[in-house]
């Protein structure tokens, strides 16, 4: 998975998967790199994590998104977007081609 890929994953889903260990499982990578890069992006203003404060574990955070990490999780959707395109474009003359050859057999 690239790095923007799983970004814009992470981005996507943060506000609705209760723990790291879950988003690691959903996102099928490991929760040391889901830490990672949640610090990676708290750092850079993407994402704010806050305590909760009434539960018995405190190194439980809620994961919220940042008006700066909403604009992110748009530009990234928007890229992704025009590169599935791309890859369609590309995979439908692949599929004309091959059924050109298959025609002039």
């Amino acid at each position: 998975m690239q790095q923007e890929e799983l970004t814009l994953n992470i981005l996507r889903n943060i506000e609705n998967t209760p723990n790291q260990k879950s988003l690691a499982k959903k996102l099928e990578i490991s929760v040391g790199k889901i830490n990672y890069v949640l610090k990676a992006l708290v750092e850079k203003g993407l994402i704010k994590a806050e305590n909760f404060y009434q539960n018995k574990q405190k190194n439980q955070y809620k994961y919220l998104l940042t008006q700066e990490g909403f604009k992110e999780k748009l530009i990234l959707t928007e890229k992704f977007i025009e590169r599935k395109k791309r890859e369609y474009d590309q995979l439908l003359a692949e599929l004309e081609n091959y059924k050109r050859e298959k025609n002039e057999l």
